[in-house]
């Protein structure tokens, strides 16, 4: 049994030599690719609009950029968020530190259909960023 062991090793020794460095090298690849979300240099701007309308959205009251409004970024195809942040006092938001890829934007508006139920949905923007790119987004216009 210990002569077979033996040749067994030394006939194989060459797939093991290959097998283990097979493997490093797999994970190494593999812990390289960088998907969406933080960790990079690129990142994307832009402002809240706020129009606010009368209880059944026929009359526009008045328009402006929303302080403290929350806005939220997806990462590429997850179904959740990533990230969430407050705008500025005129109505700026900025993530930062992305990598390379699709990212969605969005914050909550009332839903002017939906009237007198008032649900939320959500006010989209798709960005596709590259590396060390700050993406200036369009004003993302919710309504209250």
């Amino acid at each position: 049994m210990r002569n077979l062991l033996a040749n067994l090793y030394r006939m194989n020794k060459h797939y093991l030599v290959y097998l283990f460095l097979l493997i490093p090298l797999t994970l190494l690849t593999q812990s390289c690719r960088k998907d969406e979300g933080t960790g990079g240099t690129a990142s994307i701007t832009g402002k809240i609009m706020v129009r606010q309308y009368n209880t059944n959205f026929t009359f526009l009251l008045e328009e402006f950029y929303a302080p403290d409004e929350d806005v939220f970024i997806i990462f590429g195809d997850d179904p959740v968020y990533g990230d969430k942040m407050s705008t500025n006092y005129d109505g700026t938001y900025r993530f930062e530190y992305l990598q390379e890829g699709n990212y969605t934007v969005f914050a909550y508006s009332e839903d002017s259909a939906g009237y007198p139920t008032k649900h939320k949905i959500p006010a989209l923007k798709h960005v596709k960023v590259s590396k060390n790119q700050d993406v200036k987004v369009g004003d993302i216009v919710i309504l209250k």
